[in-house]
């Protein structure tokens, strides 16, 4: 076969890759289309500068390297210029999605925000069945962290504790079945 029909080929699986890609993180994306993706200014200051890494620094060095790997000449065994071109796939997939969330991005302050009610923003302790105090911290998406307690707004104990007062007891659904939480606190500061 002709290299020609190779490069041609290779050149439409990358296309139709790149077109599956972007219906495949529009489909996961958890926030609805048109949506705002709340986030705390730290939280959106992480995107920001991943980001400039990726877009300043590690996409440069991996295109220098496919540069390299392609004058070599026979691209075909050639493995420094297969994964480069990888990973540049790689490096623009997410590329995309960070500009995509920086795009739809909310930024909320915590620490300027009062009230009784859980908002986003809000860490907030509670009281299980079981008698064990939790607190919980309400941020982004793509800011959770359960070993520490940052939950999203949209999971289900996000879902569960917005709207709700100190005093208040809410449901969440869990996969073990349906737990209680009683709201013991809601406070409104800096969230790291």
């Amino acid at each position: 076969m002709s290299k020609a029909f190779v490069n041609e080929d290779s050149a439409a699986e990358d296309a139709l890759d790149s077109e599956e890609l972007l219906e495949s993180e529009e489909e996961s994306s958890p926030i609805p289309k048109g949506g705002k993706n709340y986030i705390t200014l730290k939280g959106f200051e992480r995107l920001k500068s991943e980001l400039a890494e990726l877009l300043h620094v590690e996409r440069p060095k991996v295109v220098e390297v496919v540069a390299w790997a392609a004058s070599n000449g026979d691209r075909s065994e050639n493995a420094d210029y297969t994964y480069g071109k990888k990973r540049l796939r790689e490096i623009d997939k997410r590329l995309r999605f960070l500009q995509r969330r920086i795009d739809m991005a909310e930024v909320v302050q915590p620490e300027k925000q009062s009230g009784e009610k859980v908002l986003f923003g809000a860490t907030v302790t509670v009281l299980d069945e079981n008698d064990i105090e939790r607190t919980y911290k309400i941020v982004g998406i793509d800011e959770t962290d359960a070993k520490v307690g940052k939950v999203s707004w949209i999971s289900p104990i996000g879902q569960a504790l917005l709207q709700a007062r100190a005093g208040d007891a809410v449901i969440v659904k869990t996969p073990k079945g349906d737990e209680e939480l009683e709201i013991l606190k809601v406070e409104y500061r800096s969230i790291d």
